[in-house]
């Protein structure tokens, strides 16, 4: 046989390896973020024009995640914030929309302990999406039932849902020293 052709099948075997090993990292990188992101990753591939730019945009969050400095918080500033969450609840009861709104600022002060960033609600919820990514759908179905309370279009049955919503992140979001050091 020619060396040519040698040459060939040996470039050939190369390229089908390589195509191999890149299939298989590209595969394992996926089933990571699936992993790490949960149904959020389902939310981002839907909205994405393609698989390529939500895993993209997964890794950009993940990495912009690892920049912050996101700690527990204190067990005693998280028995206040449980305090304050009973409060809202109770106030639900006169004032719904009032409670809603102080849910959601609650949520927002618990997130500054914690280190996220708090300026816009789509970083938050991007942010957010990285640590509590089965929760995270709970914050825009409650942000997007305060948006439409005050546009008129939200009555108080919504607003109780949207206040369960909030409850769910709250807990997800209270995680304390004690909390973190029993998980290790």
């Amino acid at each position: 046989m020619p060396t040519w052709l040698w040459i060939v099948i040996v470039a050939v075997a190369a390229i089908v390896v390589l195509a191999i090993v890149w299939a298989a990292l590209r595969k394992r990188r996926t089933r990571s973020l699936k992993e790490r992101f949960g149904p959020e990753y389902d939310r981002v591939a839907a909205d994405a024009p393609t698989r390529r730019d939500a895993e993209s945009e997964l890794r950009e969050r993940a990495e912009r995640r690892d920049e912050l400095e996101i700690r527990p918080l204190d067990p005693r500033v998280a028995d206040r914030y449980r305090s304050q969450w009973t409060d809202v609840q109770a106030r639900f009861v006169d004032d719904p929309p009032g409670a809603v709104q102080e849910a959601d600022t609650l949520i927002q002060s618990v997130m500054r302990d914690r280190g996220y960033p708090v300026e816009e609600f789509d970083r938050r919820a991007a942010d957010l999406s990285v640590d509590h990514p089965q929760v995270v759908e709970n914050y825009r179905a409650a942000h997007g039932i305060a948006v439409a309370h005050a546009r008129g279009s939200a009555g108080t049955d919504e607003l109780r849902k949207a206040v369960q919503h909030y409850r769910a992140l709250f807990a997800d979001l209270l995680e304390t020293r004690e909390t973190e050091e029993a998980t290790r």
